[in-house]
């Protein structure tokens, strides 16, 4: 049987590796955890040393990324939770590279964006290769594998549209609010529109759903995003957040996040990621 999932990891003389983890393991904390070494990288392939190494600290597992594509309104029910008509393209937005995080890293929030800070718990899509005009039908023949990620957001920046002029970006884009992990499971034989997860904010479950209530598809998302456009490898695509959300909560303002928070996102056969919110004076 062949690699099915890869983290990345320092072990204790902080050699940084990439290694398989055991089924077994995938859903508790992975620091600590035995994997399984592997030779190669996420691009040109893996193969197994048959060496096993303890995880240090488990790190991203792309050390790099080209940009976060970001898909919007994409789950039925929470569209219907914040009453808006769902468009006829999916709604796109991004976020630059150094969003990017680990599983485990703590997120350092501006003071300017702890007034409204809020989680979306997503699965998100790592494209294998530069690939342009991609057909539904061949889309997921470019899909390196499926993580977790959490599209930490500062309504403050985003709501109302006087503020952002019904632009995402600039209050989903800064440092850190993309984390993503804790293992990649590799595309081959995974359905991506049959997967369960949940968010929690300090062990309570704020979102559960399951794929299936996607509104576009993976296939057509990539399809949308590669229209006319080179999607390259390593881009991480957020596909959309379920209902549950921080901004929902009552009474109002209550679901927002605060200093010290926990929030864990964890993802069917994928693990969870827990991260801690941060606040700077």
């Amino acid at each position: 049987m062949g690699v099915t999932n890869f983290v990345r990891f320092e072990d204790d003389q902080r050699n940084v590796l990439y290694g398989e983890a055991h089924a077994s393991a995938v859903g508790g904390n992975l620091e600590g955890a035995l994997v399984t070494v592997l030779s190669g990288d996420p691009f040109s392939g893996f193969l197994s040393t048959g060496e096993k190494s303890r995880i240090k600290k488990l790190l991203c597992p792309l050390k790099s990324t080209p940009i976060i594509m970001c898909i919007g309104l994409n789950y039925a029910r929470h569209a219907r939770e914040a009453n808006l008509a769902v468009p006829s393209n999916p709604v796109v937005f991004t976020k630059p590279a150094d969003a990017m995080a680990g599983p485990y890293d703590d997120i350092p929030i501006h003071p300017d964006t702890q007034s409204q800070l809020d989680y979306e718990g997503e699965m998100c899509v790592i494209i294998s290769q530069d690939a342009k005009n991609i057909s539904e039908s061949d889309a997921l023949s470019y899909v390196l594998g499926y993580t977790v990620g959490n599209d930490v957001s500062a309504r403050n920046y985003q709501l109302p549209a006087s503020v952002s002029g019904n632009q995402f970006s600039y209050a989903k884009s800064f440092d850190s609010f993309a984390p993503i992990g804790p293992t990649v499971l590799l595309a081959a034989g995974v359905d991506p529109q049959a997967l369960k997860y949940t968010t929690k904010v300090n062990g309570e479950i704020r979102q559960e759903t399951g794929t299936d209530d996607m509104i576009w598809s993976v296939k057509q998302i990539i399809a949308h995003l590669s229209r006319g456009t080179t999607l390259r490898r390593g881009t991480v695509i957020m596909t959309g957040t379920p209902s549950g959300v921080g901004l929902f909560v009552e009474p109002k303002g209550a679901g927002f996040l605060k200093h010290g928070d926990v929030v864990e996102i964890e993802l069917e056969g994928i693990g969870a990621i827990r991260n801690r919110m941060v606040f700077e004076k």
